[in-house]
């Protein structure tokens, strides 16, 4: 693609002197299905109601991939969301004002996106020739729903120096006509992705090491840290950048991993660190460069969340009032 303004599907906002004349980067949330809320249903339209009467205009409908280790091969799509559901949710999500972007993540049992690599270069063909036939149909369902963008990768780390990405890609741009985008895990993969000049857009989700919980100091420095090497991305390929993912536990002690689940460490809530950390997250990343921020997570059933909880959702806690102040 040759040097010029990006324009994205949607009305999202453009890079460089563009963002800084004062075009609104987009802002919203990951949203991620739970049972007793699927998406079509009354429920999920009152969570969707939610996230736009904070300041939300743009939401990831957040769908999975299956393998069963970091190794195979053999990569499906996953049960948790039929295409009638999800084209349900993008038009619930379409009728609260909300831009809708479909975001694939790959399920690991035990493990994490950022560990697929398979063994050997047949392996790899294999991968990749499965990933692309589970991806297709989604794409395609995301252009006739009329979502604004497509996510064709999520942290997917071990897989960012491959040439197969150029196929995927060039399959998708016939499936979707929407904003294509890939999101990297921290700038540290961002910075070794091969294949940024075939998409749209720079997507990174951001999870640094911060600090303590009482060091407000030290989670400036590394979130400026990750933000700096961000707008040295955007100058070097000519995109934006669109920050998929920025979140932390409402737990005590989540400042030091801000990755870290609630399956992983059992901890007493703590609304206060995740409204201060998220509040801090949206001034640094307030920038040129920056074209848009989500932030992870929220959940179908509006009843979600509450004081008590200790996972990333931000439901019925301290950080909404902080999202609400930034974006409004």
């Amino acid at each position: 693609m040759p040097p010029r303004r990006v324009l994205l599907a949607g009305a999202l906002a453009l890079p460089g002197a563009a963002a800084a004349a004062g075009l609104r980067a987009r802002r919203g949330f990951n949203l991620v299905t739970m049972p007793q809320a699927p998406l079509g249903s009354a429920a999920a339209a009152a969570s969707f109601a939610g996230m736009a009467a904070l300041g939300a205009d743009t939401v990831a409908l957040v769908c999975f991939l299956w393998q069963a280790t970091p190794g195979s091969p053999a990569i499906v799509r996953g049960s948790d969301l039929g295409d009638a559901e999800l084209a349900a949710g993008i038009a619930q999500a379409q009728a609260a004002g909300l831009s809708v972007m479909v975001k694939p993540h790959v399920w690991l049992p035990g493990s994490w996106a950022g560990e697929v690599a398979p063994p050997d270069e047949a392996g790899w063909r294999e991968w990749f020739a499965g990933y692309q036939a589970a991806l297709l149909p989604l794409a395609r369902l995301a252009q006739a729903a009329g979502a604004a963008a497509f996510c064709l990768g999520t942290e997917l780390r071990k897989t960012s120096m491959r040439a197969e990405w150029g196929g995927v890609i060039a399959a998708l741009r016939g499936a979707f006509r929407g904003t294509l985008l890939y999101t990297a895990h921290n700038a540290d993969e961002a910075g070794q992705v091969a294949f940024w000049g075939g998409l749209d857009v720079i997507g990174v989700s951001l999870y640094p090491a911060l600090g303590a919980d009482d060091a407000p100091l030290a989670w400036q420095a590394a979130m400026a840290a990750e933000a700096l090497r961000i707008d040295v991305l955007a100058a070097r390929h000519d995109r934006p950048v669109w920050v998929t993912e920025i979140g932390i536990r409402s737990a005590i002690g989540a400042a030091a991993k801000p990755w870290e689940s609630a399956e992983e460490r059992v901890a007493a809530p703590d609304g206060g660190l995740q409204a201060a950390v998220l509040a801090r997250w949206l001034a640094v990343l307030d920038r040129p460069a920056v074209a848009g921020v989500l932030v992870w997570r929220w959940f179908s059933d509006p009843a979600a969340g509450g004081p008590a909880d200790t996972d990333f959702t931000v439901q019925g806690k301290p950080a909404e009032a902080a999202l609400r102040a930034h974006w409004r």
